[in-house]
């Protein structure tokens, strides 16, 4: 006996939302991080991330299997917080494929792309501080270099998977991942853990 199309077609949406689910809650809370540092308010990441997820789902029949879910979720939360009036509000100021130099101003990078390692001593240095004063130095960072952080740093994000979220080449990735992590050295040098680190 054949089942009837409207059941058999309700078992396969059973299963691709179980899929979405299985794929999808292990990376609440790394979305939540992500939504609140975009945003700077509970509330607010906590409904980027709800429409994230409403978004994903309705969409996740055209996910292709063999693709990376991690990235693509991440892109779908980047997308709806861009087309938010906080998001579009923020990203006015600084042009996505412009570059942003080390006084934040637009211009030529002044680092070579290829000279970026994962595992520098200002990445080892900011392990070391403390909370309070990272996450200041943080929210001193324009929104191109904050989500940089955010994606590599925090979320541990291969360069290839943060380029496809933010459409853009891997050499800006590298290029603006060290901008970003000049910037937090320059806020950072002046704190007393950074003088005892050196002294």
């Amino acid at each position: 006996m054949t089942l009837l199309p409207w059941r058999h077609t309700g078992k396969e949406t059973s299963g691709r939302s179980s899929l979405f689910e299985d794929l999808a809650l292990p990376l609440l809370p790394a979305l939540y991080n992500v939504a609140y540092w975009l945003t700077r308010n509970a509330t607010d990441a906590e409904d980027l991330v709800q429409e994230t997820l409403l978004k994903s789902l309705r969409g996740f029949e055209g996910f292709e299997a063999d693709s990376n879910f991690k990235a693509w979720i991440f892109r779908i939360l980047r997308n709806t917080y861009l087309t938010s009036r906080s998001g579009l509000a923020a990203r006015r100021t600084v042009a996505l494929e412009e570059e942003l130099d080390e006084g934040g101003k637009l211009g030529p990078g002044a680092y070579p792309e290829a000279a970026i390692d994962r595992e520098t001593p200002e990445l080892n240095l900011i392990r070391l501080a403390d909370r309070a004063t990272l996450q200041s130095a943080m929210e001193k960072l324009p929104p191109p270099l904050l989500e940089i952080v955010l994606l590599c740093d925090v979320e541990e994000l291969k360069y290839k998977e943060i380029a496809s979220i933010l459409e853009v080449p891997i050499g800006t990735v590298m290029s603006r991942l060290a901008r970003a992590r000049a910037h937090l050295r320059k806020s950072l040098e002046g704190n007393t853990f950074t003088r005892e680190f050196h002294a």
